[in-house]
């Protein structure tokens, strides 16, 4: 399948037809779930629109563990359904919708206990493996403490008598969720990130759509709708505070943070999960690099740039080496990132609980709303939204809506990445690439690889690393800007590539060359080239300085001085806008000044 690409072009054309055309669903919200509700609405032939304040999966989506699981911990609970529903998924995401960016990663559990705890966590491994429907998995094993040091020899020999081997799944999440939302424009949707929603509008009591501010070109358009999905995350109060109405679903922010640090600096060959006190500790291999987390603590500061404090970073510094025989200090840390979970607190009367972890309500005629679940289950989650929301839709013809069938639908790079992958060598006698770079290229890209190595065909020089990056290929920046949606060099550091989190200097070496890459597709004036690389600079300078802060107000208030992309852009903003949100608490639809032509001819970015 040739890919629709997601280019400065496609989203004036696709702001033009939103302010010109009514949808059967319009989806508020970029991230994995409004991602995914887009994709099965389109999938189901019905005419979709998606609006996203930001980036796609700049909120939570792109800021998770980077884990496709059952939750073992839900065992314990005698949540049986949740974790056969989230294995299953795991076995579609791993064979089906997108072998190209999910792939195994063992785990070892350590065992404290000698006799019952093995008998009592085998016993519920032994069921996590037999849930899942067909084998996706190797099943797990026994170990001796002799054996599981062999396989973890950086662990400490008096935190463990024995352990278990596991194996659950893994995804990039950022790329998983951009990948969602190209699938949909390719089955007809129209999407658009940096698209804030300021208000819903209304017929008597029913909502008909919403109006969207166009944060590149300046502007609103209209965009109506038989019916509104709202996919909001931690942002899902807003949606209510739009609507002027008592919010049917409350959802508080647990923040959850997680370090970076060099693959040599852990001595395992295995992931590692362990339990603390107040969360649960993962080591999770990541490329030459490993992911430790996560913290889970209540936050009501800023949710569009959650910081991480010191006291966050020294709580996983002292579990971690709790663990491990050469401890990890502060000079280890590659990069950190922050999430943010959107946790249920609370629900009304019309709310239908589908789930313990996600949950539909219809708040109003025409606006559907769903809220909490996790990364695993977006697919069941945006089936169920869509289900809820077009209960009472009709087809042209008066047949019934069809139902869901993104569990039969590989996402974009997907369908054919098997046989390239088995090509892999051929491609790299072909290209001239190593077969390393082309084997990267296939995991991030899938069968879309052939396009990128069109373009290295026309340009040798994309064939280059990027300076102070040296995983990605200069290609790939390219690529993200004139086929992936990119619109400002964070998009490309930060979601597109993981520049901003495996480079010691957290991508500052690699933000100029990136910028320049960026500026013939996207029409960049030497200032724009500029403006985007010091308003990088200044981030990630307020980052490092956040994570010096003792606690979360002091390191909240450091995080916000750096200047936001759309208070250089158009001066402040008001409202509230996250990625997976594309909500925010602005005018309402009867004071807003709608300006459809405006956006239609917006240039194609700030010159």
């Amino acid at each position: 399948m040739q890919s629709t690409p997601l280019g400065a072009q496609y989203r004036l054309g696709a702001l033009q037809q939103m302010a010109e055309e009514e949808f059967d669903v319009l989806v508020i919200g970029g991230g994995v779930v409004g991602a995914g509700a887009a994709l099965d609405a389109a999938t189901r032939g019905l005419s979709v629109a998606l609006v996203e304040a930001r980036d796609w999966a700049a909120g939570t989506s792109s800021r998770s563990s980077k884990l496709i699981h059952g939750g073992l911990r839900y065992l314990e609970q005698r949540d049986f359904g949740l974790v056969r529903e989230a294995l299953t998924e795991r076995g579609l995401l791993l064979n089906r919708i997108a072998p190209h960016l999910v792939r195994p990663v063992p785990f070892l559990l350590p065992l404290r206990h000698r006799i019952w705890e093995r008998f009592y966590i085998g016993a519920g491994v032994m069921l996590y493996d037999t849930m899942g429907g067909a084998r996706a998995l190797p099943r797990h094993r026994h170990l001796t403490k002799t054996a599981a040091l062999r396989r973890a020899p950086g662990m400490r020999s008096d935190s463990l008598v024995g352990a278990i081997q596991y194996y659950d799944a893994q995804v990039d999440d950022a790329r998983f969720v951009m990948a969602l939302a190209r699938t949909a424009a390719q089955y007809g949707a129209r999407v658009a990130t940096r698209t804030r929603v300021t208000g819903l509008l209304r017929e008597g009591g029913r909502v008909t759509g919403a109006v969207v501010e166009d944060l590149e070109g300046g502007g609103r358009i209209e965009v109506k709708a038989r019916q509104v999905v709202a996919a909001t995350g931690v942002w899902t109060d807003d949606i209510h505070e739009l609507a002027q109405l008592r919010a049917s679903i409350s959802v508080r922010a647990s923040k959850g943070v997680h370090l970076v640090v060099p693959r040599d600096r852990i001595d395992l060959r295995t992931g590692l999960i362990s339990r603390t006190e107040k969360s649960v500790l993962f080591i999770i291999p990541w490329g030459r690099h490993w992911l430790v987390g996560t913290t889970d603590t209540d936050w009501d500061l800023d949710r569009e740039h959650p910081a991480a404090s010191r006291a966050d970073i020294e709580y996983l510094l002292e579990h971690a080496n709790a663990v491990l025989s050469k401890p990890l200090t502060e000079e280890d840390i590659e990069g950190v990132y922050v999430g943010l979970r959107p946790l249920l607190s609370g629900t009304a009367d019309n709310t239908t609980k589908l789930s313990r972890e996600h949950i539909v309500a219809s708040p109003a005629p025409g606006l559907t709303v769903v809220a909490g679940g996790k990364y695993t289950t977006y697919r069941v989650m945006a089936k169920d939204v869509v289900d809820a929301a077009v209960e009472d839709l009709d087809t042209t013809d008066g047949a019934k809506i069809p139902d869901s069938v993104t569990d039969k639908v590989p996402v974009l790079g997907a369908e054919g990445f098997a046989a390239r992958w088995n090509e892999r060598g051929r491609i790299a006698r072909r290209t001239g690439l190593h077969q390393v770079r082309v084997e990267h290229l296939l995991r991030r890209y899938g069968s879309c690889v052939e396009e990128l190595l069109e373009l290295i065909a026309a340009d040798a020089s994309l064939a280059e690393t990027i300076a102070g990056a040296d995983d990605y290929l200069r290609v790939e920046a390219v690529y993200a800007a004139s086929h992936e949606g990119a619109l400002h060099l964070e998009d490309v550091l930060t979601r597109r590539t993981r520049i901003s989190i495996e480079s010691w200097d957290r991508g500052v070496s690699a933000a100029p060359e990136v910028a320049a890459l960026m500026a013939p597709v996207l029409g960049w004036s030497e200032a724009t080239v500029r403006e985007e690389v010091e308003r990088y600079l200044a981030r990630v300078e307020a980052e490092r300085a956040s994570q010096a802060r003792g606690d979360d107000t002091e390191a909240d208030a450091v995080r916000r001085a750096a200047p936001d992309l759309f208070d250089v852009a158009h001066g402040a903003h008001g409202g509230v806008a996250g990625g997976g949100a594309g909500a925010g608490a602005g005018a309402g639809a009867g004071d807003a000044a709608v300006d459809a032509q405006a956006c239609a001819a917006a240039p194609e970015n700030r010159r």
